[in-house]
């Protein structure tokens, strides 16, 4: 419930409360004794957060939030660990104990290194402000657990930009990019790889066998289907995703992957058209990326090829589907309340 803590308090810091916020959610006030949420019960969260506050930074400033309570008990294991960088490999382990919607990557170069987010959607497609949030979130972690005023070299998102330059530059200090490859804070490895203050050997032992016994209690082990969606979603942007390079990367040899894949009910070319359904239906919607080259991007060798899969999965052609997506996103801004005043006491104007 980490994340579901977040946005409620950024929300009340804005003069949100916490009932309005979970009735425009549809989200019943008892839910929030429960221990874990499904990822699109937080995603109509985020959603009725943009709305009701009308703040185009609303993602931005509640990931700048992140410190140490944000994380339960991985927060102790980040202040533990001897390096920013290993810190990271904690959040990677222990990602679940935070929240299902996504899982971090990190891309190592010679003088720097790429912290890279994937979104992991359910049925709803993810608000911009949910991505705006996990990146904001991973500086301010960074800058926590270092104590630090660390600055990234860049910050890039997959997406449009939702709000004024000024907001991003307060929250990164760094130049930022939009409508890229993937979402993701590149940092060098200098600061990645420098001691952090409160690392602990000893309590860090202590704190990963609790972390484990959580991690244990949880749903049991991801399913084939699941770990071959996943592996599939890092895969659409660079290339086709064949079942010969997802029995590689899974480990398995070709012929056990079909084996498990069959005794399981399971379709790569099924899982495979789901994932470029989702792909496609969150990028049409949310940036301004030529339709042509969202297709080319997800491995449709034609134009018409992609606009016969997408009104398939829609009963729309893409253009259809951005300008209904786009008006929607404007009635609600329409219907949202002013709060010039509070943006730009924040900084984010």
């Amino acid at each position: 419930m980490s994340w579901v803590n977040t946005v409620l308090s950024a929300a009340q810091r804005l003069g949100v409360t916490q009932e309005a916020l979970l009735a425009a959610a549809g989200i019943a006030p008892a839910e929030l004794r429960e221990e874990r949420w499904p990822i699109d019960h937080i995603t109509r969260l985020w959603r009725a957060a943009a709305k009701l506050t009308g703040d185009p930074g609303f993602g931005l400033k509640a990931g700048a939030l992140v410190g140490p309570a944000s994380f339960n008990v991985v927060s102790y294991l980040l202040q533990s660990a001897p390096t920013l960088r290993e810190s990271i490999a904690v959040v990677q382990k222990y990602q679940r104990l935070i929240s299902d919607g996504g899982r971090l990557q990190m891309i190592a170069g010679t003088q720097s290194s790429w912290l890279v987010y994937h979104p992991r959607q359910g049925l709803l497609p993810f608000s911009p402000q949910q991505i705006e949030a996990v990146l904001a979130a991973m500086v301010a972690f960074a800058r926590w657990v270092s104590g630090s005023a660390l600055q990234p070299l860049k910050v890039q998102f997959s997406q449009s930009p939702i709000g004024p330059p000024g907001g991003y530059h307060a929250v990164f200090r760094c130049p930022v990019e939009f409508d890229q490859a993937f979402s993701g804070v590149l940092l060098d490895n200098a600061w990645l790889d420098a001691p952090l203050p409160q690392a602990d050997a000893q309590l860090a032992r202590v704190h990963q066998q609790y972390a484990a016994t959580r991690l244990a209690a949880l749903s049991p082990p991801e399913t084939l289907a699941q770990d071959l969606r996943r592996w599939i979603d890092t895969q659409l942007h660079s290339r086709v995703p064949s079942r010969a390079s997802a029995a590689q990367a899974l480990g398995l040899s070709p012929r056990t992957l079909a084996r498990r894949m069959q005794s399981q009910q399971l379709d790569f070319s099924s899982l495979l058209d789901q994932a470029r359904r989702d792909a496609a239906l969150h990028t049409v919607a949310n940036t301004r990326q030529a339709l042509t080259d969202i297709g080319q991007s997800l491995g449709f060798a034609e134009p018409s090829t992609f606009w016969r899969a997408f009104k398939r999965w829609t009963g729309q052609t893409p253009a259809q589907w951005r300008l209904q997506n786009a008006a929607i996103a404007t009635s609600a801004s329409l219907a949202a309340p002013n709060h010039d005043s509070e943006i730009r006491e924040s900084g984010f104007e």
